[in-house]
């Protein structure tokens, strides 16, 4: 099993604020991946989000940890998607900042 893609996003939003955005992120998410995706799995226990994406015959799951300073994300990705996991740290870290930036 490949090891797990971490990342952290810093941001000055406080936790609260973090965590709304990503609730509403992941409603835009849900609509971009539904054209490709068999399944979208989220949940939140406190802080934490649980989620699980099944696409093209690959599971993805993980967990992101919102904190009063950043966002901290760890995914298992399949073996075949693991070889692109530079490529994706890249991709979410960018949209993870994108949405956490001040507006």
């Amino acid at each position: 099993m490949p090891k797990p893609l971490t990342l952290s996003i810093p941001h000055s939003l406080g936790r609260d604020e973090a965590k709304r955005r990503l609730v509403d992120g992941m409603g835009e998410a849900r609509a971009r991946l539904s054209a490709v995706a068999t399944s979208i799995d989220d949940s939140w226990t406190d802080d934490r989000m649980h989620f699980r994406v099944v696409a093209m015959a690959q599971t993805i799951a993980g967990h992101i940890d919102v904190l009063e300073d950043s966002v901290e994300m760890e995914v298992e990705l399949p073996w075949a998607l693991a070889l692109l996991a530079d490529k994706i740290k890249n991709k979410v870290t960018r949209q993870g900042t994108l949405m956490l930036e001040k507006k």
